[in-house]
């Protein structure tokens, strides 16, 4: 089951790169990632791939922004310079 779950986001990049070099792509092969099918297929692999890869929890999201927010420029309010300068 965890084999599945790894390689079925792999598999729907892949169908999805194929299905889009033969609907959409460039049958001309001057286009660099769908002119030939096994570039778009590796690429949709790529992009599936990519959705194995983890995300931050939102308790990590809310500890960096709590982070951000304690650093002294926006203690003191002056993290924008603009806002402290003065027209004519």
């Amino acid at each position: 089951m965890k084999l599945l779950k790894k390689l079925l986001p792999v598999f729907i990049g892949v169908s999805a790169g194929y299905a889009y070099w033969y609907f959409i792509g460039c049958h001309g092969g001057s286009c660099p990632i769908t002119g030939n099918w096994y570039t778009s297929v590796i690429y949709g692999g790529i992009v599936g791939a990519t959705w194995l890869l983890p995300s931050r929890k939102k308790g990590e999201t809310e500890a960096a922004g709590r982070q951000k927010a304690d650093t002294p420029e926006a203690l003191a309010g002056t993290s924008d310079t603009r806002a402290n300068t003065t027209e004519n």
